[in-house]
């Protein structure tokens, strides 16, 4: 790190439940962060002629970091991350509709379209892409209005076009699209025509850290820098490995991605059989991770029983201290990833999957959160075993960064499971990601990142979980 001034950055973190906007300082001895206002983030169920539509309220979305940028004050950058494979489609600088939402049903049609004219084998030494029935490949083979658009845009990207009139597409998001070339990090033209979308429809390829634009707020013009725009790449970058070659990371939030940081991609058979993924990361940087069901199941479980604004620690508190039977459900079941609809919710989707697998549901709330819990951590520990063979790795530690970090008693599990120890936090890994590129780019800060990742150590205490004696993997469990 080079003694540079600070700065102070405001990030817009967009997540699929909630959005905020982050002020951080940052300079070779600072890294602090202040949520300066959030906001509830959430698909809207609209009519469309085939019945209801999951989509998101862009336009909301922008007015709430717009009013967010007014409340962080004076700032020298602005960067934006969000979830992935989601777009909007842009004509006339008008949107054509509200961005669809990637859990509405209509993919599986272009799941079948994409199939038939690339075997998913190929599709994966191509892209490198794990294979996931919402891929942004699959929402466009079922796309009916791309021709029409004038412009697609990731919505990372369509928020840094509102703010600075500059279309672009940010690599490690445009990497989850399954358009990107995994071997030549550019388009693959070929796929762009297999779902109709051309070169010229797409906003230029740029990496993390360039100055996209300005953006001209209450406060003057401010630069506005392309970060890891994928809120994943962005956490990725806080994940304080010191030594990444003996480190998985698992950031947990709605998704629980679970992986390990790689200099090239690994697209075998067995990667894509276990359904890995190479995403790209800040700095060229492979992810190489999968997805896990995250803290979804317990929202939504949440949100079923009516009490979505129950003070979560207690619960699992309660549920740490459980001493009935717990049993381990498989998260991965696709059952589990489809909102409440009303016809039905996840603890009765959770009971229907002991029924089917000849074991009693959970007897009450408590004895559901803490099956809940082990649940996850089993999910988590499967997929760092598997990251760990397939790039032929020796993990010595497992960071676990964003909400889970605070789940202690899911960090004692995955710990006990591995029989690793487990270093919690930060908990704002994406947010931290975001400002450190931000800071990096704008000269407060030098240096790879692990220079980066030094920074996060010394200023974000970690909590350590340490496997303990005597807990068995099974720990009288029922294992799915």
């Amino acid at each position: 790190m080079t003694h540079a001034p600070t700065v102070t950055v405001a990030a817009v973190d967009l997540g699929a439940s909630s959005g905020r906007v982050v002020r951080g300082r940052v300079g070779p001895d600072e890294l602090v962060i202040e949520t300066v206002a959030r906001f509830v983030n959430g698909p809207s169920e609209i009519p469309g002629p085939a019945g209801r539509e999951l989509r998101w309220d862009t336009p909301s979305l922008f007015d709430h970091a717009l009013a967010g940028l007014r409340a962080a004050g004076p700032v020298d950058g602005v960067g934006v991350d969000s979830w992935a494979v989601d777009y909007g489609l842009l004509r006339g600088g008008e949107l054509l509709g509200w961005p669809w939402c990637y859990r509405d049903a209509r993919t599986a049609a272009g799941v079948e379209t994409v199939h038939r004219a690339v075997d998913p084998a190929e599709l994966y030494r191509r892209s490198g892409l794990q294979f996931l029935p919402f891929n942004t490949v699959y929402q466009l083979a079922a796309e009916t209005r791309l021709a029409e658009a004038e412009r697609l845009l990731l919505v990372p990207d369509l928020l840094t076009w509102q703010l600075t009139g500059r279309a672009v597409s940010e690599r490690t998001n445009a990497s989850t699209t399954g358009l990107l070339s995994v071997s030549t990090g550019d388009w693959d033209d070929d796929l762009l025509a297999l779902v109709g979308l051309r070169r010229d429809q797409l906003g230029e390829l740029v990496d993390p850290g360039t100055v996209v634009g300005e953006h001209a707020g209450p406060h003057g013009a401010v630069p506005v820098v392309a970060v890891g725009s994928h809120d994943t790449a962005s956490a990725v970058v806080a994940v304080p490995m010191r030594d990444p070659g003996v480190a998985a990371y698992v950031s947990c939030g709605t998704w629980g991605l679970v992986g390990v940081e790689l200099e090239t991609p690994v697209v075998t058979e067995a990667a894509r059989a276990a359904n890995f993924t190479n995403e790209g990361g800040v700095d060229g940087r492979t992810r190489f991770l999968t997805n896990v069901m995250g803290t979804w199941l317990l929202s939504e479980t949440l949100r079923s029983w009516g009490q979505g604004g129950a003070d979560l620690g207690e619960l699992l508190a309660r549920a740490a201290a459980y001493d009935g039977p717990v049993v381990v459900f498989d998260v991965q079941d696709p059952r589990f990833l489809a909102p409440n609809d009303g016809s039905d919710d996840q603890p009765a989707r959770i009971a229907a999957w002991c029924l089917e697998h000849d074991v009693a549901p959970p007897a009450d709330r408590i004895g559901l959160v803490r099956s809940i819990v082990a649940s996850l951590a089993e999910g988590f520990a499967r997929a760092v075993e598997q990251a760990a063979t397939l790039s032929g790795r020796t993990l010595e530690r497992v960071h676990v960064v964003g909400g889970g970090a605070q789940n202690a008693p899911l960090c004692d599990l995955l710990a006990d499971r591995l029989g690793l120890p487990v270093l919690a936090g930060p908990v704002e890994a994406t947010a931290l990601g975001n400002v450190l590129v931000q800071a990096r780019a704008l000269g407060a800060l030098s240096g790879d990142l692990e220079a980066l990742r030094d920074l996060v150590a010394r200023t974000h205490p970690l909590r350590e979980h340490r496997p303990r004696a005597g807990v068995t993997q099974d720990g009288g469990v029922v294992v799915s």
